[in-house]
């Protein structure tokens, strides 16, 4: 029976349970767990300097008053590294792959930075629909391109995350196939063919980072624009 290529990002199931569940959970025992001492271990150490590092990039855009979001945006970042990268270990299942769960996790947070700019800073926000100095012929135009491109903004994000991380998948599930495949005809062109897979993991490791990173720091540009 031939079996779909997109089955492997299938949600699957055990006792009907939704094993989705188990991926997001699980993940988080691998973080490292700081100690009682002041100064903690090397690696809650090294884990503390690496969030510092990527926090400051992320929260670069925003000012004084975008810090109180600091704590959503490095724990979004964190979660999204963890989710993209676990999934690349065998017999895993990476969530970030569902169009749904992106959309969930876009949506409210380009909701919530819209919201906020309606709230506190209504002809602000309402003076994004519109640029300065644009003719009056225009300016029905403009306001109706500008708000299917905010609209499309949350659709964006998640379509973003998932087209990259299954585009990685799929390549790398054709590339393994084609390893297997050809160890029958020829061991060296599968030897090579191998070593092209490692590089190629290597590569989704670092796409999966990176997307994550991309992630929050689009919705802190969205966030900044609201401030």
């Amino acid at each position: 029976m031939m079996v779909s290529l997109f089955s492997q990002f299938d949600s699957p199931w055990l006792l009907n349970i939704p094993l989705v569940l188990l991926a997001l959970i699980m993940p988080w025992k691998l973080f490292v767990s700081f100690g009682p001492s002041w100064a903690g271990t090397r690696s809650s150490r090294l884990v503390y300097a690496t969030m510092e590092t990527l926090m400051s990039q992320v929260m670069q855009p925003l000012n004084k008053l975008g810090f109180r979001w600091v704590v959503l945006f490095s724990s979004l970042m964190l979660m999204l590294m963890t989710l993209n990268v676990i999934g690349l270990f065998p017999y895993t299942f990476t969530p970030t792959t569902q169009l749904s769960m992106n959309l969930g996790l876009a949506v409210p947070l380009w909701l919530g930075t819209v919201v906020y700019g309606f709230r506190n800073h209504p002809v602000i926000a309402l003076a994004h629909l519109c640029p300065e100095g644009a003719p009056n012929l225009l300016v029905p135009v403009l306001v109706v391109v500008e708000t299917l491109s905010i609209l499309m903004r949350p659709l964006a994000l998640g379509l973003r995350l998932t087209a990259n991380l299954t585009a990685g998948h799929l390549l790398m599930h054709l590339i393994s196939s084609a390893v297997l495949g050809l160890m029958e005809l020829s061991v060296m062109l599968s030897g090579i063919t191998l070593l092209l897979l490692v590089f190629l993991t290597m590569l989704e490791i670092a796409v999966a980072l990176i997307q994550g990173y991309v992630f929050a720091i689009l919705v802190t540009l969205y966030l900044d624009e609201n401030l």
